[in-house]
């Protein structure tokens, strides 16, 4: 099993919450519960193959997937139905409890994110964590501090070990 959950060192900090560390079977077990998840795809994904292989896994499992960024491309010629949505964009529709989803079919309760940026990602996570009811899971290489739930900072390798066995117990 993995440790995700060791080096969780912060630089700044934005309220009062910070995310909790994770382990790869807990997280999965957090999706699996979730109602309505949504797994939010990031450019930085395209910079390592193995990690868009990873994040198709993810999406085949059956986890409706936003795109963002230009992961559109990779994750459409792949055969995945994702939809494609500017990440500020997403987490205002996220806020709004009206908001029908990308599909139509209701609000989401579970929001993984995977593939961004550290700097854009904590910005919209600081949002997310003041002002929704939504739980957030970053499977992201770096620890999110305002996400509910985080991995550690991880070394690449350990992060794709990491993923595996997410990927595994969802």
């Amino acid at each position: 099993m993995v440790d995700t959950t060791k080096n969780t060192q912060i630089y700044e900090t934005w309220g009062r919450k910070v995310a909790k560390p994770v382990n790869p079977n807990v997280a999965a077990k957090v999706i699996a519960k979730a109602k309505r998840p949504l797994l939010v795809v990031g450019s930085e994904t395209l910079k390592d193959p193995k990690l868009v292989e990873k994040a198709i896994y993810i999406a085949k499992k059956g986890i409706p997937v936003a795109a963002t960024g230009h992961s559109i491309t990779v994750l459409l010629d792949k055969g995945i139905n994702a939809k494609y949505i500017n990440i500020h964009a997403l987490a205002t529709f996220l806020g709004d409890s009206r908001w029908g989803g990308l599909d139509g079919n209701g609000t989401y309760d579970t929001i993984v994110f995977l593939g961004h940026r550290k700097y854009y990602l904590n910005q919209v996570l600081s949002g997310l964590k003041n002002f929704t009811d939504l739980k957030t899971l970053a499977i992201e290489r770096h620890f999110m501090q305002n996400a509910t739930l985080s991995f550690g900072n991880l070394r690449p390798e350990v992060h794709l070990e990491a993923l595996d066995e997410f990927i595994e117990n969802l």
